[in-house]
């Protein structure tokens, strides 16, 4: 893959990668990420460009990056209309970049931008995806690790698209990817998968992630990894629903057995197999329990037809800041 001829305010057709940053609430990490990464973009090629996404904060996040912009032309900035997600934003930024690849990483400097210099070297070697792997994930607490581990097992179990364990949405895209990803009409958003489904050729590269440079994650660490991960195995696969029928057939079994071993009993002993109230409510209990959890899982795959249906768009842009000189 060939090197592009350095410039100093890029175009279209000369970028040759783009850095997607979402942030919300990020007005004390932002100056040290560039500060970070800005040499490390500029030992790799001087036809780039980073691209911050900004769900609508209350601090003072857009100001800072609108000074970065004053000072480098190669930073952007796409402001959504109202709090879309860190899903929502990180799609808008890839749809929206301009490079031949697209790198997609936190700006709280817990994954190494360091590691962007491997990925471009095994992107120029000819790879179409090259996915960042945590080896280690010092700072995440042991609720949030153990989620974890036991999402991507049961994802991997029973998904359609593989999905690399420990591996989040910090990775390289080339831009056959991207234009693969846009041509997906999913509004859920869920990035490892989609990149799994499109395929092409992918590897793994592996590095320890850091805690947070500063501040506090505005992501819930166990409810926002159970949403995530449930959103992954609802779009990637329909063994729920088989499940959701084998516990079915399963309780029913289970009803006839027991109504056969109360027979049983009643015919050969003249005693009643269940006496007093709380086995009964017992066996109530469980079976309603079954039938709200059949019901549920059912509901979730409903409402994702209705959110498909309704072909809404996936996210909205409110304003689009240095993009004059690309459009």
């Amino acid at each position: 893959m060939t090197h592009i001829p350095s410039t100093s305010n890029p175009c279209v057709a000369d970028v040759e990668l783009s850095v997607v940053v979402p942030v919300y609430k990020e007005e004390a990490t932002i100056p040290d990420f560039l500060a970070r990464i800005t040499p490390i973009l500029r030992g790799i090629t001087e036809a780039y460009e980073i691209l911050f996404v900004l769900d609508p904060s209350p601090d003072r996040t857009e100001e800072v990056i609108q000074a970065a912009i004053a000072n480098d032309p190669r930073i952007r900035l796409l402001v959504m209309t109202r709090r879309w997600g860190q899903p929502a934003c990180t799609m808008a930024g890839i749809e929206l970049c301009h490079g031949r690849a697209c790198v997609v990483i936190d700006v709280d400097l817990q994954d190494p931008p360091e590691l962007i210099v491997e990925l471009v070297a095994k992107w120029r070697e000819g790879y179409d995806v090259v996915l960042a792997q945590r080896r280690s994930r010092e700072g995440e607490t042991l609720p949030k690790r153990l989620v974890s581990w036991v999402g991507y097992w049961v994802i991997n179990r029973i998904s359609e698209a593989p999905i690399p364990r420990n591996s989040g949405d910090f990775r390289l895209m080339d831009r056959k990817v991207i234009e693969a990803l846009r041509e997906l009409k999913e509004t859920h958003g869920f990035l490892r998968g989609l990149v799994g489904y499109v395929g092409y050729r992918q590897t793994i590269v592996q590095y320890d992630r850091a805690p947070r440079a500063a501040g506090q994650s505005k992501y819930s660490q166990i409810t926002g990894s159970l949403r995530i991960g449930f959103n992954g195995i609802v779009a990637f696969s329909s063994k729920p629903l088989t499940l959701a029928t084998v516990m079915g057939f399963g309780v029913a079994l289970a009803s006839v057995l027991l109504g056969l071993g109360y027979v049983g009993v009643r015919i050969f002993t003249h005693k009643g197999m269940i006496a007093g109230l709380a086995p009964l409510i017992l066996i109530i209990t469980f079976l309603g329990g079954v039938q709200l959890i059949c019901l549920g899982i059912m509901g979730e795959y409903i409402g994702r037809i209705y959110e498909e249906v309704r072909q809404r768009p996936k996210y909205r842009v409110a304003r689009r800041v240095n993009f004059e000189e690309v459009s």
